[in-house]
C-alpha cells in the first residue's frame, strides 16, 4: 500500500531564519554579536511535510517561496533554525552541478573526486565510469583539466555523474536547462528512465509547470516559506494559477 512505503523525507515543524543586516561590516559584527541591528527573514517558516519511497513532487511558487532554502535542508548545505528534518537514503542533488569539482584535475579524475565525495566506492565508481563518459559526451575532453572546459560542458560532466550514480533520491533544480536542445532531451530521457525504478524518490522544482506535471504526481505549493497547498499535481498548479 502506498500509505505503508518507507518515509524518506520528513519535514516536522521546520523554520528557517536569516538574518538580514545593513552591510557586510554589520554581518561580521553579528557574528560575535547578537545585539547588532538586524532584520529576521523566515525564509521557511513551521513547514511540515512527509514524503515517501517512490515520490514524485513538485514544489511550486515564486522566487523567494523558500524551495531552494528547503534543498538546502535536505542536502545538508544549511540546516533549520527549529524543528526537524530526517532524510533517509542516498542523495544525488542535480543543484549546482559544477560543485565539488577541481579546476585542476581532468574530467576523468572529477568523475572520482565527485563520486568519491558522494560517498561511492572505487569499484562502484569504476563500474559506473563509461556510463558518465558516454552521457556527458565530451569527447576527448575528458582527459584534459576541467580548466578547459566550457561552463556548459562543465554542467554537462555534473547531470552525468548525478544521474547515473543510483540514488534512492533524485533532486532537481532546474537542472534540465543544461546545454543545447539535444542534450536536453537526453536529460529528461534519463530522469524519466530512473523514475520508472519503483523505489526511487524525486523531488523537483522548476518555473515550468508543464515540466512539473511531466514529471510529478504531487505538488506543494509555497508562498514566503509556508506551505498553502499539498496534493495532486493537476490540483497543486491549478491552486498555484489561481493565485497568479
Amino acid at each position: 500500500m502506498e500509505n505503508e512505503k518507507e518515509v524518506v523525507v520528513r519535514f516536522d515543524h521546520v523554520t528557517k531564519e536569516y538574518r538580514l543586516y545593513k552591510s557586510e561590516k554589520a554581518r561580521f559584527r553579528g557574528l560575535f554579536n547578537k545585539n547588532v541591528p538586524h532584520k529576521i527573514n523566515k525564509a521557511v517558516n513551521d513547514l511540515s511535510f512527509e514524503i515517501r519511497r517512490g515520490d514524485a513532487v513538485s514544489l511550486i511558487g515564486r522566487n523567494g517561496a523558500g524551495k531552494s532554502t528547503i534543498l538546502k535542508m535536505i542536502t545538508g548545505v544549511t540546516f533549520p533554525t527549529s524543528g526537524d528534518v530526517e532524510v533517509n537514503g542516498t542523495i544525488s542533488a542535480l543543484l549546482e552541478l559544477r560543485a565539488g569539482f577541481d579546476a585542476n584535475f581532468t574530467g576523468r579524475e572529477n568523475i572520482y573526486l565527485k563520486c568519491e565525495l558522494m560517498g561511492l566506492t572505487q569499484d562502484e565508481i569504476k563500474a559506473l565510469e563509461p556510463e558518465i563518459i558516454e552521457f556527458a559526451d565530451v569527447g576527448e575532453y575528458i582527459d584534459q583539466p576541467l580548466k578547459t572546459y566550457s561552463s556548459g560542458m562543465k554542467a554537462r560532466l555534473g547531470f552525468a555523474i548525478c544521474v547515473n550514480v543510483n540514488p534512492d533520491i533524485l533532486i532537481i533544480d532546474e537542472a534540465l536547462s543544461v546545454g543545447d536542445k539535444r542534450f536536453r532531451k537526453k536529460c529528461t530521457q534519463k530522469v524519466h528512465e530512473i523514475m520508472s525504478r519503483e523505489d526511487v524518490t524525486l523531488l523537483f522544482v522548476t518555473h515550468s509547470l508543464d515540466a512539473a506535471q511531466d514529471f510529478c504526481k504531487r505538488g506543494i505549493v509555497l508562498e514566503k516559506g509556508v506551505k498553502l497547498f499539498d496534493g495532486d499535481i493537476e490540483e497543486a498548479i491549478e491552486f498555484y494559477n489561481a493565485r497568479e
